[in-house]
Protein backbone atom coordinates (compact mmCIF):
# COMPACT_ATOMS: atom_id res chain seq x y z
CA UNK A 1 0.00 0.00 0.00
CA UNK A 2 2.63 2.00 -0.72
CA UNK A 3 6.23 3.26 0.74
CA UNK A 4 7.65 5.88 2.27
CA UNK A 5 10.08 7.34 -0.63
CA UNK A 6 10.45 10.75 -0.82
CA UNK A 7 8.18 12.49 -2.76
CA UNK A 8 8.13 16.01 -4.49
CA UNK A 9 5.84 18.18 -2.86
CA UNK A 10 4.86 22.41 -3.94
CA UNK A 11 7.16 23.33 0.09
CA UNK A 12 10.70 23.85 -1.89
CA UNK A 13 12.98 21.06 -0.17
CA UNK A 14 10.54 19.62 2.13
CA UNK A 15 9.29 16.43 2.12
CA UNK A 16 5.53 16.16 3.50
CA UNK A 17 3.73 13.27 5.82
CA UNK A 18 0.44 12.84 7.42
CA UNK A 19 -0.03 10.47 10.19
CA UNK A 20 -3.45 9.25 10.41
CA UNK A 21 -4.54 7.33 13.71
CA UNK A 22 -7.47 5.84 13.23
CA UNK A 23 -7.13 3.43 16.49
CA UNK A 24 -11.11 4.54 17.54
CA UNK A 25 -13.86 1.67 18.28
CA UNK A 26 -17.42 1.70 17.92
CA UNK A 27 -18.68 2.70 21.26
CA UNK A 28 -19.81 6.09 21.40
CA UNK A 29 -21.61 4.97 17.88
CA UNK A 30 -23.70 2.27 19.25
CA UNK A 31 -21.95 0.52 16.38
CA UNK A 32 -19.71 -2.80 16.27
CA UNK A 33 -17.93 -1.44 13.25
CA UNK A 34 -15.22 1.14 14.06
CA UNK A 35 -16.44 4.27 13.29
CA UNK A 36 -13.55 4.96 10.82
CA UNK A 37 -14.94 1.88 8.79
CA UNK A 38 -18.50 3.01 8.67
CA UNK A 39 -19.60 4.53 5.57
CA UNK A 40 -20.37 8.06 4.49
CA UNK A 41 -21.63 8.79 1.14
CA UNK A 42 -20.83 5.52 0.37
CA UNK A 43 -17.57 4.54 1.35
CA UNK A 44 -15.81 4.05 4.72
CA UNK A 45 -15.41 7.32 6.53
CA UNK A 46 -11.61 6.27 6.42
CA UNK A 47 -11.19 6.99 2.72
CA UNK A 48 -12.56 10.07 2.56
CA UNK A 49 -9.74 11.08 5.30
CA UNK A 50 -7.08 9.57 3.10
CA UNK A 51 -8.42 11.32 0.20
CA UNK A 52 -8.92 14.67 1.67
CA UNK A 53 -4.73 14.75 2.08
CA UNK A 54 -4.55 12.89 -1.45
CA UNK A 55 -6.09 15.68 -3.08
CA UNK A 56 -4.01 18.73 -1.16
CA UNK A 57 -1.43 20.78 -2.76
CA UNK A 58 0.75 19.51 0.06
CA UNK A 59 0.64 15.92 -1.38
CA UNK A 60 2.02 14.27 1.46
CA UNK A 61 2.84 10.57 2.14
CA UNK A 62 0.10 8.67 3.98
CA UNK A 63 1.18 7.03 6.87
CA UNK A 64 -2.39 5.17 8.63
CA UNK A 65 -2.00 3.61 11.65
CA UNK A 66 -4.36 1.27 12.09
CA UNK A 67 -5.14 -1.57 14.83
CA UNK A 68 -2.97 -4.90 14.04
CA UNK A 69 -6.61 -6.68 14.18
CA UNK A 70 -8.09 -4.43 11.78
CA UNK A 71 -5.58 -4.69 9.29
CA UNK A 72 -7.02 -7.22 6.92
CA UNK A 73 -10.71 -6.20 7.55
CA UNK A 74 -9.16 -2.29 6.03
CA UNK A 75 -7.45 -3.98 2.95
CA UNK A 76 -11.25 -6.24 1.96
CA UNK A 77 -12.64 -2.71 2.09
CA UNK A 78 -9.88 -1.03 -0.42
CA UNK A 79 -10.59 -3.71 -2.56
CA UNK A 80 -14.26 -3.86 -2.32
CA UNK A 81 -14.44 -0.09 -2.87
CA UNK A 82 -11.44 -0.06 -5.51
CA UNK A 83 -9.48 2.59 -3.02
CA UNK A 84 -6.22 3.04 -4.74
CA UNK A 85 -4.69 5.45 -3.16
CA UNK A 86 -1.04 4.85 -1.62
CA UNK A 87 -0.49 4.63 1.62
CA UNK A 88 1.40 2.72 3.96
CA UNK A 89 0.30 1.08 7.09
CA UNK A 90 2.07 0.10 10.15
CA UNK A 91 0.53 -1.07 13.58
CA UNK A 92 -1.08 1.19 16.14
CA UNK A 93 0.00 0.89 19.78
CA UNK A 94 -1.74 1.08 23.25
CA UNK A 95 -2.52 4.78 23.11
CA UNK A 96 -2.99 7.28 20.69
CA UNK A 97 0.34 8.73 21.98
CA UNK A 98 2.44 5.08 21.24
CA UNK A 99 0.18 5.17 17.60
CA UNK A 100 1.63 8.53 16.89
CA UNK A 101 5.26 7.34 17.93
CA UNK A 102 4.99 4.13 15.65
CA UNK A 103 4.06 6.53 12.62
CA UNK A 104 7.12 8.86 13.73
CA UNK A 105 9.38 6.01 13.70
CA UNK A 106 8.18 4.28 10.25
CA UNK A 107 9.61 7.55 7.93
CA UNK A 108 13.33 6.50 7.33
CA UNK A 109 14.27 10.09 5.92
CA UNK A 110 13.32 12.76 8.64
CA UNK A 111 15.66 15.51 6.87
CA UNK A 112 13.62 18.96 6.13
CA UNK A 113 10.46 16.88 6.60
CA UNK A 114 7.29 18.51 7.53
CA UNK A 115 4.75 15.50 9.51
CA UNK A 116 1.04 16.50 10.19
CA UNK A 117 -1.01 14.29 12.78
CA UNK A 118 -4.58 13.92 12.09
CA UNK A 119 -7.49 12.17 12.83
CA UNK A 120 -8.61 9.41 10.97
CA UNK A 121 -12.20 10.26 11.77
CA UNK A 122 -12.22 14.10 10.81
CA UNK A 123 -13.21 13.16 6.74
CA UNK A 124 -13.82 16.32 5.73
CA UNK A 125 -11.21 18.14 6.37
CA UNK A 126 -10.55 20.87 3.33
CA UNK A 127 -7.71 21.57 1.57
CA UNK A 128 -7.25 25.11 2.05
CA UNK A 129 -6.83 23.93 6.13
CA UNK A 130 -4.46 21.13 5.24
CA UNK A 131 -2.09 23.34 2.89
CA UNK A 132 -2.16 26.02 5.17
CA UNK A 133 -1.06 24.03 8.44
CA UNK A 134 2.23 22.30 5.97
CA UNK A 135 2.80 25.98 4.84
CA UNK A 136 2.68 27.34 8.35
CA UNK A 137 4.58 25.06 10.04
CA UNK A 138 7.30 24.84 7.65
CA UNK A 139 7.68 28.77 8.55
CA UNK A 140 6.89 28.78 11.86
CA UNK A 141 8.02 25.29 13.45
CA UNK A 142 4.10 24.21 13.62
CA UNK A 143 0.63 25.26 12.71
CA UNK A 144 -2.30 23.25 14.88
CA UNK A 145 -5.72 23.54 13.28
CA UNK A 146 -8.30 25.35 16.07
CA UNK A 147 -11.68 27.29 16.13
CA UNK A 148 -12.65 29.95 18.49
CA UNK A 149 -15.51 28.25 21.08
CA UNK A 150 -19.14 29.68 20.43
CA UNK A 151 -20.65 28.87 23.45
CA UNK A 152 -20.17 30.34 27.12
CA UNK A 153 -17.53 28.37 29.02
CA UNK A 154 -17.49 27.77 32.44
CA UNK A 155 -14.57 25.87 34.52
CA UNK A 156 -15.68 23.31 36.94
CA UNK A 157 -13.15 22.84 39.48
CA UNK A 158 -13.44 21.04 43.06
CA UNK A 159 -17.20 21.59 42.94
CA UNK A 160 -17.73 24.92 41.76
CA UNK A 161 -18.19 26.80 38.52
CA UNK A 162 -16.09 29.59 37.20
CA UNK A 163 -16.72 31.93 34.36
CA UNK A 164 -14.14 31.51 31.60
CA UNK A 165 -13.77 34.18 28.92
CA UNK A 166 -14.96 32.44 26.02
CA UNK A 167 -12.71 34.81 23.40
CA UNK A 168 -9.80 33.31 24.91
CA UNK A 169 -11.10 29.58 24.38
CA UNK A 170 -9.95 27.80 21.02
CA UNK A 171 -11.49 24.46 20.37
CA UNK A 172 -8.11 22.17 19.03
CA UNK A 173 -8.77 20.29 16.16
CA UNK A 174 -6.69 18.27 13.61
CA UNK A 175 -4.39 18.67 11.29
CA UNK A 176 -1.30 18.98 13.98
CA UNK A 177 1.41 19.74 11.29
CA UNK A 178 5.08 19.91 13.25
CA UNK A 179 8.87 20.23 11.76
CA UNK A 180 10.00 16.54 12.43
CA UNK A 181 12.57 17.44 14.53
CA UNK A 182 10.10 18.87 17.32
CA UNK A 183 8.12 15.77 16.96
CA UNK A 184 10.86 13.81 17.47
CA UNK A 185 12.26 15.42 20.54
CA UNK A 186 8.34 15.37 21.83
CA UNK A 187 8.19 11.41 20.90
CA UNK A 188 11.55 10.66 22.97
CA UNK A 189 9.52 11.81 26.21
CA UNK A 190 7.88 9.24 28.52
CA UNK A 191 3.93 8.89 28.00
CA UNK A 192 2.09 10.58 30.54
CA UNK A 193 -1.68 10.48 30.82
CA UNK A 194 -2.07 14.37 30.75
CA UNK A 195 -1.39 13.92 26.78
CA UNK A 196 -4.32 14.59 24.95
CA UNK A 197 -3.32 15.45 21.78
CA UNK A 198 0.07 16.17 19.62
CA UNK A 199 0.15 19.17 20.41
CA UNK A 200 0.35 18.88 24.40
CA UNK A 201 3.45 16.48 23.77
CA UNK A 202 5.46 19.01 21.56
CA UNK A 203 4.72 21.75 24.19
CA UNK A 204 5.54 19.41 26.98
CA UNK A 205 8.87 19.12 25.60
CA UNK A 206 9.54 23.13 25.36
CA UNK A 207 7.82 24.40 21.99
CA UNK A 208 5.44 27.22 21.68
CA UNK A 209 2.46 25.91 20.13
CA UNK A 210 0.77 28.10 16.90
CA UNK A 211 -2.61 28.17 16.17
CA UNK A 212 -3.97 28.22 12.27
CA UNK A 213 -7.34 28.66 11.74
CA UNK A 214 -9.41 25.49 11.23
CA UNK A 215 -13.29 25.21 10.38
CA UNK A 216 -16.17 24.42 12.58
CA UNK A 217 -17.04 21.96 9.12
CA UNK A 218 -13.66 19.56 10.18
CA UNK A 219 -15.81 17.64 12.41
CA UNK A 220 -14.82 14.32 13.94
CA UNK A 221 -17.06 11.55 13.86
CA UNK A 222 -18.05 10.45 17.33
CA UNK A 223 -21.69 9.91 17.50
CA UNK A 224 -24.17 8.76 15.50
CA UNK A 225 -25.76 12.12 14.29
CA UNK A 226 -22.13 12.83 13.21
CA UNK A 227 -22.64 11.09 10.61
CA UNK A 228 -25.79 12.67 9.03
CA UNK A 229 -23.79 15.79 9.80
CA UNK A 230 -20.81 15.06 7.87
CA UNK A 231 -23.06 13.60 4.77
CA UNK A 232 -25.13 17.27 4.45
CA UNK A 233 -21.58 19.23 4.95
CA UNK A 234 -20.03 16.59 1.93
CA UNK A 235 -23.07 17.68 -0.21
CA UNK A 236 -22.44 21.54 0.62
CA UNK A 237 -25.62 21.93 2.24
Amino acid sequence: MGNLNQTSTNNKAVHNYVIIVAGGSGSRMQSSIPKQFLLLNGKPVLMHTLSAFYNSDSQPQIILVLPSASKIYWEQLCKEHNFTIPHFVINGGETRFHSVKNGLESIKNLENAIIAVHDAVRPITSKQIIDQSFNYAAENGNGVAAVKSRDSIRQLRNGTSTHLVRDEIYLIQTPQTFKAEQLLKAYNQEFHSNFTDDASVVEQAGFKIHLIEGSYSNIKITFPEDIAIAELLLQGI
